[in-house]
């Protein structure tokens, strides 16, 4: 970041390769469809670009992007007046997903989705508890009881399985 607001262009090129497909997995998880999980990457990354003078450098770059795409996600709600479903049938873990991540990926869509983003954000996209709250707006405390919960449930849902 610090290297593209000195004036190295090709910087940029390289934070938009890093946060291409996480984001867009992000985002996905939001709106539940490809194409406008799309839209609102190709829409977050716009964002990003003519804001980025406006980015406080003592914060995570991390942090500050992830938040732009969840208010684009908002945004693009509300516009859209959608009811905030997810359609975790055609997302994948990994390209050939093995049998347990298939089950795992079923019990996930069972959790309500504060839950599921919290776990995504933290096993997947490896951000620690504070990146998140600070992702999501939400108070560091209620991310950590969420996270605690989320892994509740997720241990009730295997034993009764």
């Amino acid at each position: 970041m610090a290297a593209y607001l000195a004036g190295d262009n090709e910087a940029l090129e390289i934070l938009i390769k890093n946060y291409l497909k996480p984001i867009y997995n992000f985002v996905y998880r939001y709106i539940g469809n490809v194409q406008g999980a799309e839209d609102i990457t190709q829409e977050t990354f716009i964002k990003v670009w003519q804001n980025l003078k406006k980015f406080d450098q003592n914060k995570k770059f991390k942090t500050w992007i992830f938040q732009i795409a969840k208010n684009t996600c908002f945004d693009f709600l509300k516009k859209k007046k959608l009811i905030l479903v997810s359609d975790f049938h055609n997302f994948q873990m990994a390209v050939n997903p093995a049998p347990c991540a298939v089950e795992i990926n079923s019990l996930l869509e069972q959790l309500p989705l504060k839950y599921r983003l919290i776990l995504f954000l933290r096993y997947n996209d490896h951000f620690t508890f504070r990146e998140i709250a600070e992702t999501l707006g939400e108070p560091l405390n209620t991310i950590k009881s969420r996270h605690r919960r989320a892994l509740a449930v997720l241990k009730h849902f295997i034993k009764c399985n």
